[in-house]
């Protein structure tokens, strides 16, 4: 695919994931930069993304929202990145890809948010149980692997990665070695480096 890519973003936004990802890819793309607030609110906007948030992504005549379904969406439009496994492989890939989007994002939140299901009862109601119970799947998923679904890095290394590193930087995960072993290897990776540096300068450049 050779269509431009416009990424939709905050640098002070899980954009970050997002832009990692375009930066391992080598795809073409550029930003636009939306400020949080009535930026995001516009009728524009809100026909790209109509929750009114990034990151989001428009390749071509095809647009993406939500962190997950951008990064497997680049992973399958850039083989040539091989950052996903081949489609007989992607047990693992796949799962852990939705397993921070439906079960660690969801169990961060509401531990930030100052509440947790506390009892059986409420657990049962809730697709990641408890924030213990996730927390204590990751940290049995990472412990002594370099990748968590291939030999090889992937986009679920990225998502997971930015997940337990965004967590620990602002204090809602535990800085555990086995979490911190883990983000070290992939949060020093040249691509992640190039998204963290450009950010910087957007940021920057914004005040």
């Amino acid at each position: 695919m050779t269509e431009e890519i416009v990424f939709y973003t905050n640098p002070q936004s899980r954009g970050a994931m997002t832009h990692w990802m375009l930066e391992e890819t080598g795809c073409p793309y550029r930003i636009e930069l939306k400020s949080f607030g009535a930026d995001m609110k516009t009728a524009e906007y809100l026909a790209i993304n109509p929750m009114g948030k990034v990151p989001a992504i428009r390749h071509g005549r095809t647009i993406v929202t939500e962190t997950g379904a951008i990064l497997s969406y680049l992973a399958d439009a850039f083989p040539e990145a091989r950052l996903a496994p081949p489609p007989a492989e992607r047990g693992s890939y796949y799962r852990w890809l939705f397993f921070v989007a439906g079960c660690c994002e969801p169990a961060l939140g509401n531990k930030a948010a100052g509440w947790n299901p506390e009892t059986p009862e409420l657990q049962v109601r809730f697709g990641y149980g408890s924030y213990e119970r996730t927390i204590e799947t990751v940290a049995k998923a990472v412990e002594g692997r370099d990748h968590i679904a291939a030999d090889y890095f992937t986009a679920a290394d990225l998502y997971m990665a930015s997940f337990l590193y965004w967590g620990m930087m602002f204090g809602v995960i535990d800085k555990r070695p086995v979490f911190e072993a883990y983000v070290q290897r992939h949060v020093e990776r040249p691509a992640a480096k190039r998204a963290q540096e450009q950010a910087a300068r957007l940021v920057a450049g914004a005040r």
